[in-house]
């Protein structure tokens, strides 16, 4: 069984002051695709912090890391910056395919500044925030995440 770990990137979420809605669903949608989830951590929109989650992922061996939040244009919008600095490089098509899922059904998709890259042997995607940003993105790239897997663990058979 694969594993994920999602990680909410909030600081009312980590302030207590907003729930948790983006976290909770991604564990949902990632359970329900067959993943043993752990999560959501919850840390507040700080590089560090958000660098030092995914990287606390990684070393835990998970398949895949998700994290939501902070990837829009406000002053406190780091977690692509966070991730760059950990990630050993951009898997730019599922940024790609995130934001044209997001099209569909507002223009505003075009603002995020979602992306993935890859750290060992681990993918990290960036989701937005909100829930209904968050869901839709991971659902537009979810039936490319178990042939990813494969891939980053040597497995280069295409038949």
């Amino acid at each position: 069984m694969s594993s994920a770990h999602v990680i909410t990137v909030s600081d009312g979420v980590s302030a207590t002051t907003r729930d948790d809605d983006s976290g909770r669903a991604l564990v949902r949608i990632l359970k329900d695709a067959g993943f043993e989830v752990i999560g959501p951590v919850v840390v507040p929109d700080e590089e560090r912090r958000i660098a030092e989650a995914i990287v606390a992922a990684v070393d835990q061996r998970a398949d895949v890391v998700v994290t939501t939040g902070g990837t829009g244009l406000g002053p406190r919008d780091v977690t692509p910056q966070a991730t760059s600095t950990v990630i050993d490089f951009e898997v730019p098509g599922i940024g790609e395919a995130m934001r044209r899922a997001g099209a569909a059904s507002t223009p505003m998709a075009a603002l995020s500044r979602s992306m993935a890259g890859v750290r060992g042997q681990t993918l990290i995607i960036n989701v937005p925030g909100s829930p209904k940003g968050a869901t839709e993105s991971l659902e537009a790239v979810l039936p490319t995440l178990a042939h990813a897997i494969k891939l980053l663990h040597g497995d280069t058979n295409h038949s």
